[in-house]
């Protein structure tokens, strides 16, 4: 065993590490592929990656042409259809077994790419995931979650969306993958980790939250209790936990209310601010109320680390989500969360 102060291991250690091999989706998102490229080709500037970018090659060898890549690491890997949002995420696996997503997926699988990144159908690549790649020892289900209120860049939400019916076991596994992204990816010491209700005492909720009560109160979590919808904003707990129907009702909720506050702020304001003044308060306000679409978010519980982004993404937002998944393999949090 070598020492810290041997030069081999000095000269180990600083060598230079392989690029981040990243996938994407090319094919996912409502604007993919020309906003999916646009956004991975300018995430090249940003971080020392090999893009593999999966899709229909014509199309997408028709907007890499749009760019100068000399002397940077890109592919185009061929895949035959997309999985949408209107299709049927296990039928659509088996009737497209070339779409876009599972391609991407297996390129993760198979050790040829450190990480996926897609923008499409969320439920495509959540099954797709849990197949191809399996899920964690001990759980059932992949998870999305992650801070989704820029008026609460800190707080993460568990579960997103993809899991409108969960059992107290289930709501738990996603607390302690909350927990453990909250410690790594945000730096929060020792999570607070709360359940979401009607009322902060322990007698309140529905069935589900009440059984999940107990569970939470006999883990190894720093479990502080029910929390309710106000507490987002002051600081009661940094991992709050639902089930995805209600987590996907609060991000769709916020959504709303930035659009419609953002009309109201116009009509109010437009006879004492400029154009450009406006500007500046609607990306204030969509920023505080909205989730942060330029993160991404990690697919939680399966053996491989995919990073799904919001649908509507343009390119900047697509770039942020290939940033996330970069910091996602630089830091390990595939091998925290097994641990």
């Amino acid at each position: 065993m070598q020492s810290a102060d041997n030069p081999s291991s000095r000269s180990e250690a600083s060598k230079p590490q392989p690029p981040i091999r990243v996938a994407v989706d090319a094919m996912g998102g409502d604007y993919a592929p020309g906003e999916t490229v646009k956004g991975a080709v300018a995430a090249l500037d940003t971080h020392d990656i090999e893009l593999l970018l999966v899709g229909d090659a014509g199309a997408v060898e028709g907007e890499l042409d749009k760019y100068d890549l000399e002397g940077k690491a890109v592919k185009v890997v061929g895949s035959v259809g997309k999985i949408s949002d209107d299709e049927h995420p296990m039928h659509a696996f088996r009737q497209k077994p070339e779409a876009s997503i599972i391609v991407g997926t297996k390129l993760v699988k198979t050790g040829q790419a450190d990480v996926l990144v897609s923008l499409g159908s969320t439920g495509a690549s959540m099954a797709t995931a849990a197949l191809v790649l399996g899920m964690m020892d001990g759980l059932e289900r992949p998870c999305i979650g992650g801070p989704f209120l820029g008026l609460a860049p800190r707080t993460v939400l568990m579960d997103l969306g993809s899991n409108v019916d969960c059992r107290p076991s289930q709501l738990l596994n996603f607390a302690a993958l909350g927990s453990v992204f909250a410690h790594r990816f945000l730096g929060t010491e020792n999570p607070r980790v709360a359940l979401l209700s009607v009322g902060s005492e322990k007698s309140k909720g529905n069935r589900q939250v009440q059984d999940s009560y107990q569970l939470f109160e006999e883990s190894h979590l720093n479990f502080v209790g029910n929390v309710e919808g106000m507490d987002f904003f002051n600081d009661r707990a940094d991992v709050i936990v639902c089930d995805g129907f209600v987590g996907n009702i609060l991000i769709k909720f916020t959504e709303g209310m930035g659009t419609a506050l953002g009309g109201y702020l116009g009509r109010l304001l437009s006879p004492y601010m400029s154009d450009e003044q406006m500007r500046g308060v609607f990306n204030e306000l969509w920023q505080t109320t909205n989730l942060p679409r330029t993160m991404g978010g990690p697919l939680f519980g399966v053996n491989g680390a995919v990073i799904v982004g919001h649908g509507s993404s343009r390119a900047d937002e697509v770039a942020g989500a290939i940033n996330t998944a970069v910091r996602y393999v630089e830091m390990g949090l595939l091998d925290s969360m097994r641990e």
